[in-house]
C-alpha cells in the first residue's frame, strides 16, 4: 500500500522539478532603454564628456518596476556622474543607455549582467552575474 504512494509522490515532485522556473536576474538578454521626459539640450554622442545624475538598483523580476535593492544615487551622495562616451570608463550598459540623450533628458535603463559587472560583480552591493535598472539624468555634454 506505501508503494503505490511513495512512487504518486516521486512523480509529483519529478513533475515540479521540470516545470516552470522563476524568471531569474540573468534572464535580462539586452539592455533596455526607456525615455521618461526627452530633453531639449545637446546631444550625447561618441567622444563627447557627460554628466549624469543617477539611481542604481539590482534588477528584481518580481517588484512591479523591477527595482530591488538600491545599491548607489548620485541624487543622494550629491555627486553627479562625468565620463566620456566610448572611453570604457563606466559599464558598457551604461555608456550604451546614455548615448543618443539629450540635457534634460531622463531615461530609464535595464542593463543585462553581461554589460554591467558579469560574472565578477561589484563589491558587496552588486552580486555577480546581477542585472541592474538605472534611472538617469543627462545634465550636462561638454
Amino acid at each position: 500500500m506505501y508503494r503505490p504512494l511513495a512512487l504518486f509522490a516521486t512523480a509529483l515532485l519529478a513533475l515540479g522539478a521540470f516545470g516552470p522556473r522563476p524568471v531569474q536576474a540573468d534572464d535580462v538578454t539586452k539592455l533596455t532603454i526607456t525615455d521618461q521626459k526627452v530633453g531639449t539640450g545637446n546631444t550625447a554622442r561618441d567622444d563627447a564628456t557627460v554628466t549624469i545624475n543617477y539611481t542604481g538598483w539590482l534588477y528584481d523580476a518580481k517588484a512591479p518596476d523591477h527595482r530591488g535593492a538600491k545599491f548607489d544615487s548620485s541624487y543622494e551622495s550629491g555627486r553627479p556622474l562625468t565620463f566620456a562616451i566610448g572611453a570604457e570608463e563606466v559599464i558598457s550598459g551604461m555608456d550604451s543607455g546614455v548615448k543618443g540623450m539629450r540635457v534634460g533628458g531622463k531615461r530609464e535603463i535595464i542593463i543585462p549582467s553581461g554589460m554591467g559587472y558579469g560574472h565578477h560583480g561589484a563589491g558587496s552591493k552588486i552580486p555577480p552575474d546581477h542585472a541592474l535598472v538605472f534611472d538617469i539624468e543627462l545634465v550636462g555634454v561638454h
